[in-house]
């Protein structure tokens, strides 16, 4: 089987081309930056909801005195 010169060139434009890879890249990227939101928003979330039980012991127990 014998490869023609055509064939040759579009293999290596093919090689060449990155556009592709790229995309990849830039897509990982930001799922990665979206999972460090998520775990960041959820941890905030319990340290705020932690304070604001806390808060309201508080008062409660300022209350009942």
């Amino acid at each position: 089987m014998r490869v023609s010169a055509i064939e040759v060139v579009m293999f290596k434009r093919f090689l060449r081309h990155e556009s592709g890879s790229t995309a990849i890249e830039y897509a990982l990227i930001a799922g990665l930056l979206v999972l460090a939101i998520v775990a960041s928003a959820t941890e905030l979330g319990r340290v705020v909801g932690d304070s604001y039980t806390d808060t309201a012991t508080k008062m409660s127990e300022a209350n009942n005195r």
